[in-house]
Order: structure tokens, then sequence, then C-alpha cells
């Protein structure tokens, strides 16, 4: 997985859908672990503590997600919401999605048109909003040259796509740069050709972050 998609940090997204008065309201929030997803999930149960149902779903970077029915009929809900999740390129994200009953019967099929629609229309909140943003993989790259070199190592750093998030100014000037994964490799055989190892350079691991 070279990039995908979430919801900024700090921000949650809600949205309600309404059929014959159930309501059925989504919150969509950003979270990096298990425990920031059981966090989300219990201020919505704490919110919404007079609700039927309290729905959550949830997806990480690394591929572990879960779901739950919270009560309702096995299938209908949580994992409608997952899915809806996956389609949307979402990962490191957490929806719980409130049911406060109206009296009807909804059915199976109801119930699954119903929390689909909810959490779709929470992600075109956060789309609206402005709050949904890609993570890109990238790989950090240090680099120390001396002053008379630094336009040039600049120049390199464009033509190879890279993007300086920070420098360090002292007896010499530290470089910092961010690269998508693999584009530091043509960058760093440039630098070998162009400087012949009089440079110090400082490769980083992948991590996601945007670029």
């Amino acid at each position: 997985m070279e990039s995908y998609i979430t919801v900024r940090a700090g921000y949650e997204a809600q949205a309600e859908y309404d059929d014959r008065k159930s309501r059925f309201i989504a919150q969509l929030v950003h979270v990096e672990s298990e425990d920031e997803a059981a966090e989300h999930i219990a201020r919505v149960r704490a919110r919404h503590y007079d609700a039927r149902h309290n729905v959550p779903a949830w997806i990480l970077a690394d591929g572990r997600e879960r779901a739950s029915d919270d009560g309702e009929p096995q299938r209908t809900s949580g994992m409608p919401t997952l899915e809806v999740l996956r389609g949307a390129g979402l990962r490191d994200v957490c929806c719980v999605t409130t049911r406060y009953f109206g009296g009807t019967l909804l059915g199976p099929g109801g119930l699954v048109r119903a929390y689909t629609a909810a959490a779709q229309e929470a992600i075109e909140v956060a789309r609206a909003q402005g709050m949904l943003v890609e993570m890109t993989s990238v790989v950090p790259v240090d680099v120390g040259v001396a002053y008379s070199h630094y336009d040039q190592m600049l120049h390199l750093i464009e033509q190879a796509g890279g993007k300086v998030s920070s420098s360090d100014f002292t007896d010499a000037v530290a470089i910092h740069v961010v690269f998508k994964e693999g584009d530091e490799v043509p960058f760093l055989a440039a630098l070998t050709e162009r400087f012949a190892g009089r440079e110090q350079v400082e490769v980083g691991k992948p991590r996601f972050a945007e670029f």
C-alpha cells in the first residue's frame, strides 16, 4: 500500500440518515490504534446513552479492522459500515453509528441500506469540509552539505521530487527532506555522482505522512 485516505486528526464528521422515524447518526474520526478506536466508541456510547444501538466499525493503516452489530441482526450494520470505509479507501478511521429506534422494524435489507447510507454521508461531510487527507508512504532523508553546495542541493532535491521540511544552518547546512518511497533512490545516486561522497546522508525508515 503506497497511500491511503484518512480523516484529519482532531476532527469528527457527523451525518444523520432517517428511515421510517429511525435515526441513524454516523460519527467518523481519525484513530491510530485499537485503544483510540475504543475511546471513540466509549465517547459515543456515553453521548448517546439512551440509544438502542451504537454500532462501531474501524480499520487501521496496518490492515487490522473490526466491526460489531451491537445487538442489531447479524451482518446488517457493522459489516456494511466497514465495507463503506473499505470502499472509500479509508484507513486509520473509526465510525460509530447510533440508532434511535422509530418504532417500525426495517428488516435486514432496510438496516443494511440505512447503516450504509449514514456512513457514506459522514464521509461526504468530511470531504466537503476538506477534512479527508491522503497519507503517502514517504522516506525521510537528512543531507549535510557545505554552504557553497546549498543551492545545488536544493536543485537536486527539486528535480527528484523531494520536499524540504526544514533546514538547520550551523557551520554547515543540514537539510531535512522527504521523498515518496522509491524517489529517494535516484536522488541518492545523483548525490554520489555530483558530490562523490563529500556530502553526509542519513536515510530514515518509510512512514506514512501527508505529502
